[in-house]
């Protein structure tokens, strides 16, 4: 499956759908990674993620600018009306900050998630379990197919 428009590739499964962008890394938790200039890597939920989530309430961080960070690490939480979630790293490097409109409007993680609704930045190398968008696909399949196996299962 390619991207029509060269940038997302669109996704379907059951009754869950989005548009996955094409150019970054991203991890069996549903985290994405784009490379913004060499080695630094803004990082966010996906669009899944988010809607396992729920409506997103509150966010706290407990690492600083510039504490050193490994792949694994918690580094934070985030609730939603669904569920509390811990927030890891997905990358090994420097912390740089959280993004700017979680400050301002915590929503833009779910209205917006691979826009201006990114978590944090790190400064290294990026999770080397990580995978392009057609791995990622596959992990959601997986994923998906095991929640509705459970469902059914019940």
């Amino acid at each position: 499956m390619s991207a029509p428009d060269g940038g997302a590739i669109p996704y379907k499964r059951s009754r869950f759908s989005t548009r996955l962008p094409a150019g970054r890394r991203y991890t069996a938790g549903h985290y994405w990674l784009a490379e913004e200039q060499r080695g630094i890597w803004r990082i966010g939920f996906t669009k899944f993620a988010t809607r396992m989530l729920g409506d997103l309430v509150e966010y706290a961080f407990s690492v600083n600018v510039g504490a050193a960070v490994i792949v694994g690490q918690e580094i934070g939480t985030i609730e939603g009306f669904k569920a509390v979630t811990a927030l890891y790293s997905v990358a090994e490097g420097e912390f740089l900050g959280i993004g700017e409109a979680l400050e301002s409007d915590v929503t833009a993680v779910e209205s917006d998630p691979y826009g201006r609704g990114w978590l944090y930045r790190v400064k290294g190398r990026p999770d080397p379990a990580s995978v392009d968008v057609q791995g990622y696909i596959a992990i959601l399949d997986a994923t998906i197919d095991r929640m509705l196996e459970t469902r059914h299962d019940e």
